[in-house]
């Protein structure tokens, strides 16, 4: 937010001289602070930015290309980007902590990515026991963060426009020792403060609304490395949840009459 005032501001709150603010802001890149600040407020208005606002984005230099062809693209070019910045470390770090058994694994998300935590959570129920899917209703947290343990994991996915309520619950699972594995966008949301491991995901698509489909693939290849790593474990608790479901008949089956 500094970066919004004056060049001679910046330097009075930071203690230097103003030619030092130019030099440092040239070696970002920029040829000098009035470039700079154009970005920065580019970059603070896309953070911030409600559906409305992208949609309008969009629609203003929308190509003559098909819809199909356009998301493509764009989803491409995410998955690209996104990739070449991830650091491998970060992906095995969250892999380790996620298959450690000794640790209890906690998932939640937003009024939209709520729905990708759950994905998580879903899947890692069956790979491992301990997993703990929070609500998005913000009066439930409290009882969750007593229950945590120094060295759980907290798994949360907060995307632009940054919910407030996830910032408290991440400061609270902090304080409590609790481990957290943040994926957002590549603004990064205020819990990334807090968080160990940061997953900065490419989201920007032809549409209204932020695409889901990177952090969705980030999301699978984890699940996939954390059961790769447990295989035995995972098939012993695959087979006993497939007799469940038999039990259940949770499934059609070919063949099977129709008993009631």
């Amino acid at each position: 937010m500094s970066g919004l005032g004056s060049i001679t501001t910046i330097a009075e709150n930071a203690g230097v001289s103003t030619p030092t603010v130019a030099r440092m802001v040239q070696k970002l890149g920029y040829k000098g602070y009035p470039e700079f600040q154009s970005h920065l407020h580019q970059e603070l208005e896309e953070t911030i930015s409600n559906p409305i606002a992208k949609h309008d984005r969009w629609a203003s230099n929308v190509p003559g290309t098909h819809i199909l062809n356009r998301f493509a693209e764009a989803i491409t070019a995410n998955l690209r980007d996104t990739l070449s910045d991830l650091d491998t470390r970060t992906f095995e770090g969250a892999a380790a902590l996620l298959r450690d058994r000794d640790r209890n694994i906690h998932f939640v998300g937003g009024r939209i990515t709520g729905s990708l935590a759950e994905y998580f959570f879903t899947h890692m129920q069956v790979i491992r026991p301990k997993t703990t899917l929070i609500t998005n209703n913000s009066s439930s947290w409290p009882q969750h963060v007593l229950n945590m343990n120094a060295g759980d994991v907290l798994v949360i996915f907060d995307i632009r426009r940054y919910e407030q309520e996830m910032a408290t619950l991440a400061e609270a699972a902090r304080a409590s020792g609790v481990v957290i594995i943040l994926f957002t966008d590549v603004w990064a949301s205020p819990v990334a403060q807090q968080a160990q491991h940061v997953f900065k995901v490419r989201t920007e698509a032809p549409s209204a609304w932020d695409s889901s489909v990177v952090t969705l693939f980030v999301v699978e290849a984890l699940i996939e490395a954390v059961q790769n790593a447990t295989w035995e474990e995972t098939r012993e608790r695959m087979n006993s949840l497939e007799g469940l479901f038999e039990r259940s008949r949770l499934f059609r089956r070919p063949g099977r009459q129709n008993l009631s």
